[in-house]
């Protein structure tokens, strides 16, 4: 019975990261390449996946929120991103793929200070 027991909690344990973690490919559109640039008004450096949010001006003048999902902070760290990477109220250019439903959502792969300098080694480079 106690076997049953662990074995039962072993495998819920074992579900709860699956549950909060999902495929590139089921959100993003790997053929297709977005970049925006706009005003971040937020940046969350968390697992499993850190979040930058920015105000995009569209070709009609009106704002637009972009949400782009970056990788876990680890992954971030090694290719050179701190907490302070990105502040509200700075503008940046993303470069990123697409979400697969249209919406204005992009997986990160590349962000750039508004001189042109890459915030962080850009993803798809070879490097790291």
């Amino acid at each position: 019975m106690n076997g049953r027991i662990i074995l039962g909690a072993a495998a819920l344990l074992a579900a709860c990261p699956v549950a909060a973690h999902h495929s590139f490919a089921a959100f993003f559109d790997a053929s297709k390449q977005v970049t925006i640039t706009g005003t971040v008004t937020e940046f969350q450096f968390t697992n499993p996946h850190g979040l930058i949010v920015l105000m995009v001006k569209g070709a009609d003048g009106k704002e637009q929120e972009w949400r782009v999902e970056t990788n876990a902070p680890v992954v971030l760290r090694r290719r050179g991103w701190t907490l302070q990477s990105v502040k509200p109220g700075e503008p940046v250019t993303i470069a990123g793929w697409p979400s697969r439903d249209g919406r204005p959502y992009l997986r990160l792969r590349a962000a750039f200070h508004p001189d042109g300098t890459p915030i962080g080694v850009p993803f798809g480079t070879g490097e790291l």
